[in-house]
Order: structure tokens, then C-alpha cells, then sequence
């Protein structure tokens, strides 16, 4: 069995902390003892780490070894449209368990009114969730978790994109994208894809379309 990945601010004198709710979880939840295994990350490296000590606010480690770590197979960006809030963070948590690299939540024509101000106030909860997705999933780091704009000032331009390590998904709201909406991204060089003849509700194409992205890097490093 995997052992459990605790994801750290900083590994110093090969000595790491874990503070607030995920030092809690450690200590109540999962009874955690000196002595003890796990995994931590720094967001750079993976090592594994022995408890030394448990108090109420905080388990400290010693590092014992790093580990190896697999670079991610493709860099993806998923552009959202902001949808529901319930339904905005089940898509946080699934992306993030599919190894997305950045979430940006975007407002197009057809988002319900009021959700980019909304969206704004909600970020830093998407990003605790997409914090504890990346533990479970044994991710190096989290998501970035961009900041909620506007469609139109949130895509990048085929200049400002990367290389073939690095996709960008752009993924519309209920209701689909309006004309104007399609020939602006047509106009900055996206690329019009299809997920099929279905209707797929606007949370379910983006973790489609991002595990497809991530199965083909995948598949592709297989052969």
C-alpha cells in the first residue's frame, strides 16, 4: 500500500513541518506516532520522512531519503468556464487528480450572471481543495489556481503558448460557447475540438478532454 504524501512549505536541515489542518488530520484523525513513515513534498522533490515529534498544531519530520519522482508526462492548462460553485470544485478536485498543471476560471457569454464576482471570493477554497487532492493523488505539487476573469483577456495567444510539452484546454460553459466567442478563439490560433455527438454537462468535458490530453502524453512515452 502507498504510503500517505503530506505536501510541506519548506524541507530545512533535513527537518520539515506540517502545520494547520493537515498537521491536525495526522495527529487526531490518523493517530500518527513518533516513528512513523510518510511521504512529504516541497513542491520541488519527494522524500521520505519519519515523524520525530507530534504536538497539537503541528508534526514535525526528519528526512530519511528522497524518492524518486516522474516528471508529468505534459504540462496542461484547463481554462474553465465558471459553472456552479458545488460543481466548480468537484471539477477542481478531478483535474487535480488527473495531474493538471493550472486551473483558470473564466466568464463567458453564457455564465450565469453574477458568477465571476462570486468566483473571485471562492479561489483560496479552490485552492485548499486542489491542496488536498494533490495529497491524495500523490501529486509533487498542487494546480496553480488562477485568479477568475473575463474569456477574453484570459487566453493566451499561439505566440505566448509553449512548446509540444504543453497544452492548453479551453473549456466552454452550459449552453456552449457563442459565435463570437468561437471566432475569437479562432482568431488567436485555438483549435476546435469534439468530445463526440453526447451532450456533456460543462464539468464533465473538462475532466474528459483532460484525461484524454493526459492518457495520449502518457500513452505516447510508452512506445
Amino acid at each position: 500500500m502507498a504510503r500517505r504524501r503530506f505536501l510541506v512549505e519548506y524541507i530545512r536541515d533535513s527537518s520539515a513541518e506540517l502545520r494547520g489542518e493537515d498537521a491536525r488530520h495526522l495527529a487526531r484523525v490518523l493517530r500518527a506516532e513518533p516513528g512513523q513513515q510518510y511521504e512529504v513534498s516541497d513542491g520541488a522533490c519527494v522524500y521520505l520522512a519519519e515523524i520525530a515529534a507530534v504536538e497539537k498544531e503541528r508534526v514535525i519530520f526528519r528526512v530519511v531519503e528522497a524518492l524518486d519522482t516522474p516528471p508529468a508526462p505534459v504540462r496542461l492548462t484547463l481554462f474553465a468556464a465558471i459553472v456552479k460553485f458545488d460543481r466548480f470544485e468537484w471539477l477542481v478536485e478531478k483535474a487535480t487528480e488527473l495531474g493538471v498543471a493550472a486551473i483558470v476560471p473564466v466568464n463567458a457569454a453564457r455564465s450565469e450572471k453574477g458568477l465571476l464576482e462570486a468566483a473571485r471570493k471562492r479561489a483560496e477554497r479552490w485552492r485548499r481543495i486542489a491542496h488536498e487532492s494533490s495529497q491524495q493523488a500523490r501529486r509533487l505539487r498542487p494546480p496553480e489556481i488562477g485568479e477568475p476573469q473575463p474569456l477574453l483577456s484570459a487566453f493566451p495567444t499561439h505566440a505566448e503558448r509553449r512548446g509540444s510539452d504543453s497544452v492548453v484546454l479551453l473549456t466552454g460553459p452550459e449552453g456552449g460557447w457563442t459565435d463570437a466567442e468561437r471566432a475569437a478563439a479562432i482568431a488567436a490560433q485555438w483549435t476546435p475540438v469534439s468530445l463526440g455527438p453526447l451532450i456533456l454537462r460543462a464539468e464533465t468535458a473538462a475532466i474528459a478532454a483532460a484525461g484524454i490530453v493526459t492518457h495520449a502524453w502518457w500513452a505516447s512515452q510508452l512506445e
